[in-house]
């Protein structure tokens, strides 16, 4: 029975290998992808049939239901697959910067940094709320490179940053819960946020976020090949011409900029980061040419569908798509903790 099961695993990773499989997997997950779109579309406190949903959006807005679908559920789905592409792919690149799978913004702080800028703007200065992405990628660059000045020693390690990650994140959250005392009377609309949430998101979050997001992506794929020879360690990086520390930082702050842009529009949403590029490293293995579109892919379709479920399960209320994320991800990251500790 073991021989059969060390068999079947062997032949697996062998079957990881081949580009022609990683392709078969992307593009599996574009069809599930759609599907949890069209579930979504046709889901929640009004049911839609098909024919409503495609007559609805050929019409550009003048048929029944058009006004669910463009401007309620389209935009919110929307929102969703940018938050998910941004926090997964911030992820994808902690990971592989820190060389540990454990890494993700929600984590080491990335996330509790951008939270910071975001709640300055929303809580004490809302009449600027446009400036909420620059202020959440301030918040969240500070806090990368403390982390990463903090871990410095001869290099940063990936340990010592892990560590100091999670140090920085307490202090940056004790400052957060600061803002919101000091205005009592602001705070009410805040509870989504800390927890995550995709609720009542129009084609203005939609603008908001989109730019920073593509921008973060673009970037992001053009570095896969970087990446995955930093995911080599530093002497062979160094060996190769790469400058480590250079490409350590730019790809910290492409990080930053992304899990910016989904904490600006969605709150501080948890183990995205952690359990979309994990799980696409186990099933099509740790190329980020292939690795980082996936995550993108299957982080829309994870997130679309926790927010589905989270409007339809106890209709006409709503459970933020933030505690059904973390439903999901906190047996996840138990997982990962004990498979690292074996």
């Amino acid at each position: 029975m073991n021989n059969s099961i060390i068999h079947s695993y062997n032949k697996f990773s062998e079957l990881k290998k081949r580009n022609f499989y990683k392709l078969f997997i992307i593009v599996l997950l574009l069809i599930i992808t759609l599907i949890i779109f069209f579930f979504s579309l046709s889901n929640g406190s009004v049911e839609l049939s098909m024919n409503n949903i495609f007559t609805s959006i050929a019409s550009m807005g003048k048929a029944e239901n058009s006004h669910i679908i463009w401007n309620i559920r389209l935009p919110r789905i929307i929102t969703a697959i940018l938050v998910g592409a941004s926090l997964s792919l911030s992820g994808a690149i902690l990971q592989a910067v820190m060389r540990n799978p454990l890494a993700s913004p929600g984590i080491i702080g990335v996330n509790a940094g951008a939270g910071l800028g975001a709640t300055i703007i929303i809580i004490a200065m809302p009449i600027y709320f446009y400036y909420i992405i620059p202020a959440a990628f301030l918040g969240s660059l500070i806090t990368s490179l403390a982390i990463y000045l903090l871990a410095w020693q001869r290099g940063a390690r990936p340990t010592h940053l892990i560590l100091a990650g999670i140090a920085v994140a307490s202090f940056v959250s004790s400052l957060t819960s600061s803002i919101m005392i000091a205005f009592p009377e602001r705070i009410h609309g805040t509870v989504d946020f800390m927890i995550g949430s995709l609720n009542a998101k129009t084609w203005s979050h939609v603008k908001i976020c989109l730019p920073y997001t593509l921008t973060g992506i673009i970037l992001t794929l053009l570095l896969a090949k970087r990446i995955n020879i930093l995911s080599l360690g530093d002497d062979v990086a160094y060996s190769l011409g790469i400058n480590v520390e250079r490409t350590r930082i730019l790809l910290i702050t492409i990080s930053s900029l992304l899990a910016a842009s989904a904490v600006s529009v969605a709150g501080l949403l948890g183990f995205v980061g952690l359990v979309c590029p994990h799980m696409m490293r186990l099933l099509i293995g740790s190329d980020h040419r292939f690795l980082l579109p996936a995550s993108i892919i299957f982080s829309a379709a994870l997130l679309t569908f926790c927010d589905t479920i989270g409007r339809i399960i106890v209709s006409p209320v709503e459970i933020p798509a933030g505690i059904i994320m973390s439903i999901i991800g906190a047996p996840f990251f138990l997982y990962l903790l004990k498979r690292k500790k074996n």
